[in-house]
């Protein structure tokens, strides 16, 4: 049932984190919050911000390691391809092995099931790219990109969170 929740306030979410625009000062903002928390609670995390044409924001904090980056890239891919974040794919694709199934013809080496990607999404327009935090487990990556975007729009996040794991 957890998993049945969590879809339908990821949905909600997706929904309703929607920017009037998004820019380099809005992907500056939004890093930077997320790095500030990070430093504060001592995330090992990356955190990566871009639109499909170019990156916006990149940083590393103490204990991320490449394998983050890589990750992160992944789930961006992810994003951009069913324009829905990474952690609502996992629950909707419900695979163990964290890869698609052959017959959707997307590589390991470029997609993975795992949360942490939330697409960036601007009225009228659509997706235009995405956030990706990486190097916690994929549910709280996905909640503090969640948040940032809360506390970035001025929606309460106890509005979006989801409920306990």
């Amino acid at each position: 049932m957890a998993a049945a929740e969590d879809l339908s306030k990821i949905a909600e979410q997706e929904d309703r984190l929607v920017f009037d625009r998004f820019d380099e000062a809005v992907a500056f903002d939004i890093g930077s919050a997320i790095r500030a928390r990070g430093l504060s609670e001592n995330f090992p995390v990356i955190i990566d911000i871009r639109l499909w044409d170019r990156a916006l924001f990149y940083c590393a904090l103490p204990g991320s390691t490449v394998n983050n980056t890589e990750w992160a890239r992944r789930k961006i891919n992810v994003v951009r391809t069913f324009h829905r974040s990474s952690y609502r794919m996992v629950l909707q694709k419900a695979r163990p092995d964290r890869t698609f199934a052959v017959g959707e013809a997307l590589p390991i080496d470029d997609y993975v099931l795992a949360g942490g990607g939330f697409p960036i999404r601007v009225k009228g327009v659509g997706v235009v790219g995405a956030i990706a935090v990486s190097g916690l487990p994929e549910r709280q990556d996905h909640e503090v990109v969640v948040a940032a975007i809360c506390d970035h729009l001025g929606i309460p996040r106890s509005e979006l969170a989801l409920g306990p794991a």
